[in-house]
């Protein structure tokens, strides 16, 4: 059987996640044939860790200009899209439109124009599209998915989920290109599209109406100034005032943060260690959603990004009984460890109180790797043959395009103090 060739569009801190185990767990079936990225410096460094960290080849590398000369020189399978969320729709239309299916990061994109393109190219082409959700393949939410399918509690009637980020992964945020609204959609659609995919997940429906308020409170320099910090920076590279801050990321201090960001940053100036109380944040930090579904069930959700710990709670409230959820998740910048620390499950908890019977807890066989043990299973999935699934992990476009809309319609939400349809801004 002949290899499936990929390459990758977007070589920043993202990349290596795919690329690892493309060229070694799967190099029997896959091979990774170039890569295409902004900055020269970057791919420099993306061949050199291929060579030495992983011994492999180093491949072609393609600037962002030549993407379509890339497709026609390689002839690849696949093209894997880790660019900034605003150019997502851009490189899948332009694959689907050269022959190739696409496997994208989330979120898939970040406005219902750009969904409308991408969805066009689909139709237009034939073409296949794969959104990378590995939140789904977490054998804790994998369970939580078992126990509702399973009628357990019932028919799901209402929902409590509140995600925390810390002041680690948190404020990773509100250093780099996310800061800018323009790039990322804001954190309800960056960061969200996970928690909301594993709602659409875990009900099997689809939302209806949202309602949302948020802001910035906590990073920005008028939020620091209100709580009495005097001494400010732009960056934490070459400054003093940084020293002290436990908020800032030391690029020369990282060999990998170096190599990726700080010696490219001459190319194109993108500096990845902003400071998260400067100017020009248009992101909120401090977020709040009420979203209806389909299936008539009422979610409260909240997002924060600057708590003392990570991870989420979740309540289910069903006509059998209520199921509560805490789950602790290793802090991490990206980017900046190892790639299996990212999300790593360090606390887990699932108690079920059923009606008129002693509650109990459920047990999960736990998985190492990033992401709550998620991304080890996505990427067998992914690159591997596709097994049997009776829980439909494996995200299409229709379900990046769900998980995106309630953060679309959330920001749209924050902006007119109305609730929102989904049904008004996108339809399936």
């Amino acid at each position: 059987m002949s290899k499936k060739k990929y390459v990758i569009v977007g070589v920043g801190g993202r990349a290596e996640f795919f690329y690892s185990e493309l060229i070694t767990t799967y190099k029997e079936t896959s091979e990774l044939v170039a890569i295409c990225d902004v900055n020269q410096t970057r791919m420099n460094y993306t061949n050199k860790l291929l060579k030495d960290k992983y011994n492999y080849h180093e491949v072609p590398t393609y600037k962002a200009e030549d993407f379509d000369r890339m497709i026609e020189e390689t002839k690849p399978d696949y093209v894997l899209v880790c660019t900034i969320d605003r150019t997502h729709h851009k490189y899948i239309v332009r694959a689907m439109e050269l022959g190739c299916d696409v496997i994208s990061e989330k979120p898939m994109t970040v406005d219902e124009e750009k969904c409308q393109e991408i969805f066009d190219a689909i139709e237009r082409t034939g073409r296949d599209l794969r959104v990378t959700f590995n939140y789904r393949y977490a054998p804790h939410n994998t369970k939580i998915r078992e126990v509702i399918m399973d009628g357990t509690l019932g028919e799901i009637l209402s929902v409590n989920f509140e995600w925390l980020l810390n002041t680690q992964h948190g404020a990773d945020y509100f250093r780099r290109w996310h800061r800018d609204k323009r790039n990322s959609g804001g954190l309800l659609v960056h960061k969200s599209t996970h928690h909301f995919d594993l709602m659409n997940f875990w009900l099997d429906s689809k939302p209806d109406t949202v309602f949302a308020m948020g802001d910035l409170r906590f990073y920005g320099k008028e939020n620091a100034e209100k709580r009495g910090v005097t001494e400010f920076y732009q960056r934490a590279y070459g400054s003093k005032a940084a020293e002290n801050d436990p908020f800032a990321l030391h690029l020369d201090r990282n060999e990998h943060l170096k190599s990726l960001y700080l010696d490219a940053e001459h190319e194109d100036g993108y500096q990845r260690d902003q400071s998260v109380f400067g100017d020009n944040i248009s992101i909120e930090d401090t977020m709040s959603v009420m979203v209806k579904y389909k299936n008539k069930t009422v979610m409260n959700y909240s997002l924060n990004a600057y708590l003392p710990w990570e991870g989420f709670i979740i309540v289910f409230n069903g006509t059998k009984g209520r199921m509560e959820v805490r789950v602790t998740e290793q802090s991490y910048v990206n980017s900046g460890g190892k790639k299996e620390n990212e999300g790593a499950l360090e606390g887990l908890d699932i108690t079920i109180y059923p009606h008129f019977a002693e509650p109990y807890k459920v047990q999960v066989e736990q998985a190492s790797g990033g992401h709550g043990g998620g991304d080890p299973v996505m990427l067998r999935d992914i690159f591997d043959k596709k097994q049997e699934d009776r829980f439909n992990r494996a995200a299409s476009h229709i379900d990046g395009a769900m998980s995106i809309m309630t953060g679309i319609a959330a920001n749209r939400s924050i902006r007119t103090g109305q609730p929102v349809k989904i049904d008004d801004l996108f339809k399936i």
